[in-house]
């Protein structure tokens, strides 16, 4: 293969990353490859030969809906190849199709051989990162089995059994071992292409995962393009409300975006049994329902696509908590974090099945539903949801620890995730030496989000509900929180809010981007707001792309930490409406059209993170190595600028 990019397709919660030609490789660690479907990898080699050699690429693997690149067989300037091969991939829900179209460049009839290599690892995803962990697989067995179309891979592991079927027509003139010590087969066919003519070969790959229903059949790459342009186009066809004199690139980025998202969406279940569609976080580690993810790419896409955030809340509502279960975190009323389908989650060797480890989707959660109800002046949501917004709303209280130290807190998770806000990396919550606070963590930002979800919640209790005593204990509770919150928080010296509270009550005193989410829920007076929405732009904060997680010249800062340096779209997206809220038009329109230029350098799609280098020292926005492309928020990005830019009064709400 050349160093050209590997060409990502995805479709209702199918994803394949293929390489220049077309092929996979088995790849592990930062940027796998292969054909995915919940959780596991389904394709783990799919590597063509031409005439018993490696194809030589002319156009490399590249496109959207589809993949198309152009290979031949090895030549020369003085015998060039006979024959040209078009490769067309494309995906559907559980499946990848492939044609491969065989042009004859000679006025003589020509034989082409051609052989893939075929095999299916079934890797969990988590298998796959490169954190070195390894992972029990107690009898587990990988097996393949020969048939009159191709070859059928098998993993069985107790009850669990997933299958992948690779399937040709014409059928191959041969299947056989390519190897031990894994499964892997060669398909071999023997194609006679008429002078000047063309032969066609149609594959197929079905993956049968584990407790979903077995994919739809696709006959062609053409029929799935079709399909997946059908849903794109019924996604993003409404038009957008451009404000009068749009900076350059807005619509771009907001186009590129509604394209994301519409791939992104996944098929989740509602409380009664309903069926749904979600945005998932990203790719290649995200294509699912992520509580946190999935509420702020929904509340930014909320005015102009509001079934996102209706489908959301149903998912959310459907798998929220109900019982203890410490291993997972689960608490009656929280909402979940993460949803996983494969075999280590099956198997509880990760606590991701229906994991809960979030301090902040629950809040969030209230704030959408209210959003929601406000925005579309549908009632029938919050009504159908009264039961599960009233046990949020108690977890808050009870387990979040509002009715104990005032403050939603969580405290780490030695088997899942040691923070559990945004910023959920280990040692993201540090001090200004750069050491990781410890004990039950009181995050700035949380506080904010349960503030705005009580007021919120108060609301749909009045208005909704018709419950104004429980609408009146809701405000109460808000207004002491805002007042303690000012009182513990601020820190007189730098004249900003602390990053958290650590367990001992202690102000953790790094400046970080976490302070402008303040700005947008409201739990700041417009005085304090505005200082910490001037203080963001300064420098130190601001690259000249976006505001950086941390600000620059602390000890813990690096602009190539995940949470300590970077800059990411969706963190500064929440910023931008907290800025437009507080009628900081200066200051709103230079985030917005930071990012917006960062767009323009990534083809109008924003990463989900970009290294912390000022653009002083660089014309263009420094890539992060390990961020996701394409991802849910940073794709919602552009539709918070556009909600930020159209912004003529502060508001309580994000739209």
């Amino acid at each position: 293969m050349s160093g050209a990019a590997d060409t990502t397709l995805v479709h209702a919660g199918t994803f394949a990353v293929l390489g220049a030609d077309g092929g996979v490789g088995g790849r592990r660690g930062t940027s796998p490859d292969g054909l995915f479907h919940r959780d596991a990898r389904h394709l783990s080699r799919w590597t063509l030969t031409v005439d018993g050699a490696a194809p030589e690429v002319l156009v490399p693997s590249a496109g959207e809906a589809s993949a198309l690149c152009v290979l031949t067989p090895p030549g020369t300037r003085d015998e060039p190849a006979a024959y040209t091969v078009f490769r067309e991939q494309a995906v559907s829900a559980g499946v990848l199709t492939e044609c491969l179209r065989l042009v004859n460049n000679r006025p003589v009839p020509v034989n082409a051989v051609l052989s893939l290599t075929a095999d299916a690892d079934f890797a969990d995803q988590f298998e796959l990162r490169s954190d070195k962990r390894r992972y029990e697989k107690d009898g587990a067995k990988r097996t393949a089995s020969v048939h009159a179309g191709g070859v059928t891979f098998t993993y069985e592991r107790g009850a669990w059994l997933s299958r992948t079927a690779v399937r040709s027509s014409p059928a191959p003139a041969a299947v056989r071992p390519a190897g031990a010590p894994s499964t892997a087969h060669r398909l071999d066919w023997h194609l006679q292409l008429p002078a000047h003519g063309a032969a066609e070969l149609l594959l197929t790959v079905e993956a049968f995962a584990h407790g979903a229903p077995d994919p739809a059949p696709v006959g062609t790459p053409a029929e799935a393009v079709a399909e997946h342009a059908a849903d794109t186009a019924a996604f993003t066809a409404a038009p957008l409300p451009l404000p009068p004199g749009a900076p350059e690139g807005l619509a771009d980025a907001c186009a590129r975006g509604l394209s994301d998202l519409a791939a992104l969406r996944v098929p989740a279940t509602g409380p009664d049994g309903e069926h749904v569609q979600v945005p998932a976080a990203g790719i290649p580690w995200f294509l699912t329902l992520f509580g946190r993810d999935s509420l702020f790419t929904s509340l930014f896409a909320l005015p102009y696509r509001p079934e996102l955030a209706e489908g959301t809340l149903r998912a959310l509502a459907a798998t929220q908590g109900t019982e203890y279960d410490a291993g997972r975190g689960e608490q009656p009323g929280r909402i979940v974090h993460e949803i996983r389908h494969g075999e280590l989650a099956h198997f509880r060797q990760v606590p991701y099945g229906r994991y809960y480890g979030s301090v902040d989707a629950t809040p969030l959660f209230l704030v959408l539903l209210d959003s929601y109800t406000e925005t579309t002046g549908d009632r029938t949501l919050a009504t159908r949801l009264e039961d599960q917004a009233r046990a949020a709303v108690s977890w808050m209280f009870r387990d979040g620890g509002l009715d104990g130290s005032g403050y939603l807190v969580y405290s780490p998770d030695p088997q899942g995730l040691v923070n559990q806000n945004w910023k959920d990396s280990e040692g993201a919550i540090c001090f200004l030496d750069g050491s990781q606070a410890e004990g039950p963590i009181a995050v700035a930002e949380a506080q904010g989000y349960a503030y705005d979800a009580l007021v919120r919640t108060a609301r749909l209790a009045r208005s909704v509900w018709d419950d104004a005593a429980y609408a009146d204990r809701l405000d109460s509770a808000a207004a002491g929180l805002r007042d303690r919150f000012l009182r513990d928080f601020w820190m007189s010296g730098p004249d900003f809010p602390a990053l958290a509270l650590d367990g001992r009550g202690r102000q953790v005193d790094s400046l970080a981007s976490d302070a402008g989410h303040l700005l947008w829920s409201g739990i700041l007076d417009a005085a304090h707001a505005q200082r910490v929405g001037r203080r963001l732009l300064e420098p130190d904060f601001f690259s000249g792309w976006a505001i950086r997680t941390l600000a620059s010249g602390q000890p813990g800062y690096h602009p190539l930490s995940y949470h300590r340096g970077t800059a990411w779209p969706h963190d500064n997206a929440v910023i931008l409406l907290g800025l437009a809220r507080c009628g900081l038009k200066e200051e709103t329109r230079k985030v917005a059209l930071g990012l917006l230029e960062a767009s323009a350098h990534h083809g109008h799609r924003l990463p989900e993170v970009m290294a912390g280098y000022a653009r002083s020292q660089h014309s263009r926005p420094v890539p992060y190595p390990h961020s996701c492309s394409p991802q849910a928020w940073a794709a919602a990005t552009p539709l918070a600028v556009l909600t930020a830019l159209r912004e003529d009064q502060p508001s309580a709400s994000t739209t």
